[in-house]
């Protein structure tokens, strides 16, 4: 049983999906701070507020609502998402059509009809 465990956790795409994970977050931690330190407080600056929670709060009936805060959310999550498509997704489709081109290009062999005829006649001949 634990042989199998074995087997599974070392098979090549379970360790690739755990780097990828790791590697994931590392880089999502990389723009968060880019994010929180220049571009927020630049977003914030424009508004005159010292960071981007204060954008836009008010108080309803005792409740605090701050659209600031869900700007600056939104502006995390596109960041980390142009990010991750630029820098992983693009490259990625880009290596993996052109795999595709260099295929297409390659002359077809025969099939295997016609492998199968051919060793037929040549098994005939004999």
């Amino acid at each position: 049983m634990l042989s199998g465990f074995k087997d599974f956790a070392m098979r090549g795409n379970v360790v690739e999906l755990a780097v990828g994970f790791v590697m994931g977050v590392a880089f999502s931690a990389v723009i968060s701070g880019v994010v929180e330190g220049v571009i927020t407080p630049l977003i914030a600056a424009i508004f005159g507020e010292p960071d981007l929670t204060g954008v836009g709060v008010f108080t309803l009936n005792g409740a605090t609502f701050s659209l600031g805060l869900v700007i600056d959310a939104l502006v995390n999550f596109l960041l980390v998402a142009a990010a991750v498509y630029f820098v992983v997704v693009a490259p990625i489709n880009a290596l993996s059509n052109r795999n595709k081109k260099e295929e297409a290009e390659k002359p077809a062999g025969p099939t295997d009809t016609e492998l199968l005829t051919e060793i037929r006649d040549l098994l005939a001949k004999r």
